[in-house]
């Protein structure tokens, strides 16, 4: 027990944490767009697909609870390796730009913070229905054109897609750092498929408000 309290408390450990949490949330990402994208085989097959999810309420809340538990110590974690390294350094560098340091991993101290405030509008939006301009219960194609037929609601939400596929991009490569599969020389493979999911997913999410702005999606 104290070995595990003492590998959590150090540096390492909670990355492992933000990196296995990080894992579990990924596929909850792949696995909520692949359901998402449902909408452009009509509204009858996404709400199937909806009433489904909501039938198994003992299943629906485990995994709901799993989730909250992750993104809880994912976000623990994150802020205690921040509030670390800040404390290690107080006074900042006149100049700093190491080798390896992009915008994404620049823009990860503060896009995980708005990526949570959007988690909990979406789920105003379209789980309980209070930020829904026209929120009808168990009928998601119709939420979903009921929200996206604003435009700024639709942007909010590619801005958000965007930001978070900066924010997988820069998780993706760190992972393969994190768990030790890194080498000088071949540094550059792991970027390879940090870049080829972040696009992918990002641009799916986001395909989905541009839709139906455009009367793609009706």
């Amino acid at each position: 027990m104290s070995q595990a309290v003492g590998f959590i408390s150090s540096t390492l450990g909670k990355k492992i944490l933000m990196a296995v949490t990080g894992v579990i949330l990924f596929g909850f990402v792949v696995g909520h767009m692949l359901g998402n994208l449902q909408i452009y085989l009509g509204a009858e097959r996404l709400n199937h697909y909806a009433h489904l999810l909501q039938a198994n309420k003992p299943f629906l809340w485990t995994f709901r609870s799993v989730m909250l538990f992750c993104v809880s110590v994912h976000i623990w974690a994150a802020v205690m390796v921040w509030l670390r390294n800040r404390a290690a350094r107080p006074v900042k560098y006149r100049r700093f730009n190491p080798p390896g340091l992009d915008y994404a991993a620049r823009t990860m101290v503060w896009s995980g913070p708005i990526l949570a405030l959007f988690i909990f509008y979406h789920l105003l939006d379209f789980t309980v229905g209070t930020a829904n301009p026209d929120f009808v219960r168990g009928e998601v194609y119709h939420n979903v054109l009921a929200s996206f037929s604003n435009p700024l609601i639709a942007l909010v939400y590619v801005a958000a897609n965007l930001l978070l596929a900066f924010h997988l991009y820069h998780g993706l490569w760190s992972l393969f750092q994190t768990f030790g599969w890194d080498h000088p020389r071949y540094g550059w493979v792991r970027r390879v498929p940090a870049v080829f999911f972040s696009v992918l997913l990002g641009a799916g999410n986001i395909s989905i408000p541009l839709a139906v702005l455009t009367g793609v999606v009706k």
